[in-house]
This record gives C-alpha cells, sequence and structure tokens, in this order.
C-alpha cells in the first residue's frame, strides 16, 4: 500500500538511488491500481507533479495515470522542499 507523499518518495529513492534516475512504476511494489491511483493524485497537483517525469520506455510494465501510459518516473531533488 502507498501512504503518502513521502513513502513514494522513499521508495523511489530505494530503488533509484538518488535523484533523477527514472525507475519502473511497477518497482513500487503496490497493485497497478495503487500504483496509478496514487500518481494520478500527485499528478493533478502542480506543486508536486512539476518534480514528477514520466516516460514510457519498451519493454515495461505500461501504467495508466490520467490518461497516459507510462512505465517509469524520475523525481527531481526539489521535491524535498515541499515534503
Amino acid at each position: 500500500m502507498i501512504a503518502n507523499l513521502r513513502d513514494i518518495v522513499d521508495r523511489y529513492l530505494e530503488a533509484a538511488g538518488d535523484f533523477g534516475r527514472a525507475v519502473a512504476l511497477e518497482r513500487f511494489t503496490a497493485s497497478r491500481n495503487e500504483i496509478e491511483r496514487a500518481f494520478a493524485i500527485l499528478d493533478e497537483d502542480y506543486h508536486i507533479s512539476r518534480f514528477f517525469h514520466f516516460t514510457s520506455q519498451p519493454g515495461a510494465a505500461v501504467f495508466r495515470i490520467n490518461g497516459f501510459d507510462h512505465s517509469h518516473v524520475s523525481i527531481d531533488a526539489e521535491i524535498q522542499t515541499v515534503l
């Protein structure tokens, strides 16, 4: 279960090792529905979404976030200003 922004950032850093690196959304160890819902909520908030960068990479699991297909996310270090 994904609890909040801090949880997502912590999981991201665990997988990426540092900010700015693309991480497969499936690495967030939650159900497809939870991942899509959590990132959709964050993507709708301008103050948070500007730090998230979604991409699609061939061969990776695809998640539908606010009507768009994405497989990876990278997060800017500046996200720490809103944690």
